[in-house]
């Protein structure tokens, strides 16, 4: 199986490379191996990647899916992008439709919405609106480092909290604390469930897996304060990794247990589009010695393919590693009492928001 020659890491990237989309029309750019030789000699220490934010405005905010395999059919994006850089990200490609690289760009080249919440409250407001769970976080994290000064995740969640319409938030972040007052208030009424993903426990192999996400001992710890605060909080072993991060399953179910985490869930990586010779240059970066090995467990989850797009396969894959993983994932989740469900999510207490600034007379 052939790899990519290695590129070296880039400091505080999940990227080794800026991939050019190649599905919308734009070439590839590769990198010259001749330059590559050389640059050190010639150019000295490549320039630091900084990010930059471009302001949308977006006309509607809640987009809609009818997959058969999600548990939501509404969820909201408060960025494009996602700084924590994750290498294995399924929603890198996105950028290509903006004609940007699903690689370095995805990670630093960001937008934000900041509209996000007075669109939120004309779409909730509209006649026959029907409230069902709205999820935050299900494509690019709605806490990555970018919230802190922007905010919107947490303007969204105000109006959600307002017009007491139930939530579901998937992240990486324990930056999920800063809105606690607002998800506590929710819990009470049964209207919000958190899933915090946790990938390794080790912070050697979060630091290139995930290079600006927090470390796994914070989004425990997240987990742990959640709980304390009565807002009903799973553990995401998301994606599991063969080879990588697989033999960490029953470690982080114990520690998860130990956070108070009411229950597990996982997903196997997949590897859309340009994903997988992204996640192929960072194995050639950091795992030369089992980097054929990876991939090969990959393709025999994945039905001999990079990549498996098939509803429900593409979650857990299929195949003898696949059956595996999701044995030990059982065991672990029973034996730790994380097999329990979640709790259902109220919707019968949502109130439209005002329309116009006027009350309605009926």
């Amino acid at each position: 199986m052939e790899f990519p020659k290695p590129l070296p890491p880039i400091s505080g990237r999940g990227a080794p490379t800026n991939l050019r989309p190649t599905r919308t029309g734009s070439l590839e750019r590769e990198a010259d191996g001749d330059w590559l030789d050389a640059a050190d000699d010639i150019d000295g220490d490549a320039p630091p990647v900084r990010t930059t934010v471009t302001i949308e405005h977006p006309k509607t905010i809640i987009a809609r899916n009818t997959s058969p395999d999600i548990g939501f059919d509404r969820s909201l994006n408060p960025y494009r992008g996602c700084e924590h850089g994750c290498i294995y990200c399924f929603a890198r490609p996105t950028h290509a439709f903006h004609d940007l690289s699903p690689g370095l760009d995805f990670e630093s080249r960001l937008f934000a919405k900041p509209d996000a919440a007075s669109l939120l409250r004309a779409e909730l407001a509209k006649r026959g609106y029907l409230a069902a769970p709205l999820a935050i976080g299900t494509n690019t994290d709605g806490y990555q480092p970018v919230e802190r000064e922007w905010g919107i995740t947490r303007s969204v969640i105000e109006v959600l909290a307002e017009t007491r319409h139930p939530l579901i938030i998937t992240t990486k972040s324990n930056r999920v604390l800063h809105d606690i007052d607002l998800l506590a208030d929710m819990a009470r009424d049964n209207l919000v469930g958190v899933a915090i993903s946790v990938t390794t426990l080790d912070p050697a192999v979060a630091r290139t897996l995930e290079p600006r996400a927090p470390h796994p001992r914070r989004r425990l710890d997240a987990i742990r304060k959640l709980i304390d605060a009565g807002v009903p909080t799973q553990v995401n072993i998301s994606p599991i990794i063969p080879a990588i991060t697989d033999h960490e399953i029953e470690a982080i179910m114990q520690a998860a247990a130990e956070a108070g985490a009411i229950r597990a869930s996982y997903i196997l990586m997949r590897l859309p589009h340009e994903v997988a010779p992204l996640f192929r240059a960072w194995l050639a970066a950091h795992y030369p010695d089992r980097a054929d090995k990876v991939m090969h467990m990959v393709q025999d989850i994945r039905g001999g393919r990079d990549n498996d797009a098939g509803f429900f396969t593409r979650m857990k894959g299929q195949g003898v590693w696949a059956e595996l993983i999701r044995t030990r994932v059982k065991r672990a989740a029973r034996a730790h009492g994380l097999d329990r469900s979640f709790p259902s999510l109220r919707s019968d207490l949502f109130r439209p928001p005002e329309r116009g600034g006027q009350m309605e007379l009926f």
